[in-house]
């Protein structure tokens, strides 16, 4: 599979790349510095790295379009950060959307916070307290995975959003739990190298298509 990552010098996207690889597929990586790229990373045959800004569509275009021959499935762990702008997750995600249609590419994974919800969905008590706090600390952060998820449902790709809690720089230990009905509570986490195990789950096994599960590492 030829998948492209955006994000891929995120703290999430870098263990991505190194499972896409261990597990066979072929990757685009779509960074705005190269340098920022482990040096093994970008020597590697099997990757392509196309240097752009997310709020370019062209930019974001030729990474989907990667050379005349699309890519399989596009990966999108791109994260907020404190100086950064407020809307990174939508316009973003308008530009890949833009893209996958363009070039017939169907099948796209997006990573968000446990904080953005399902309508009707049940909550722990835990789950509301984070909530609460991250309509305090946080809030444009949260209105923009919302709104990108929101847009993702609404697309014609086959979409999974998967969300999870805290992400920590962790080795995984035993695994990880993950489900639409997951229960988080404020002390769950996710090892990122967990979360991107799930990811390319979702990929290779067509899990959770319209669908948006959680994950945490297990207790």
């Amino acid at each position: 599979m030829r998948i492209v990552v955006f994000g891929a010098t995120g703290r999430t996207g870098g263990p991505l790349i190194e499972r896409a690889l261990e597990r066979g597929h072929d990757v685009v990586a779509f960074v705005r510095d190269p340098a920022d790229l482990p040096s093994a990373v970008r020597e590697d045959e099997r990757v392509s790295v196309v240097t752009g800004d997310a709020y370019d569509g062209d930019d974001v275009e030729r990474a989907v379009a990667a050379d005349g021959r699309p890519v399989d499935a596009v990966v999108s762990v791109l994260g907020q950060t404190a100086d950064g702008p407020d809307d990174l997750l939508t316009e973003a995600g308008r530009h890949v959307l833009a893209a996958m249609d363009e070039h017939g590419v169907e099948r796209f994974v997006t990573l968000v916070g446990a904080g953005v919800r399902e309508e009707g969905e049940s909550v722990s008590l835990g789950g509301k307290v984070m909530e609460a706090l991250l309509k305090l600390l946080a809030r444009a952060a949260l209105e923009d995975a919302r709104d990108h998820v929101e847009m993702v449902r609404a697309s014609d790709a086959r979409w999974t959003v998967v969300r999870a809690p805290r992400l920590t720089e962790d080795d995984p230990m035993d695994g990880f739990r993950h489900g639409t009905d997951l229960a988080l509570g404020m002390r769950d986490t996710a090892a990122r190298s967990n979360v991107a195990a799930f990811i390319l789950d979702c990929l290779e096994d067509d899990r959770y298509v319209h669908e948006m599960p959680k994950i945490a590492d297990r207790n």
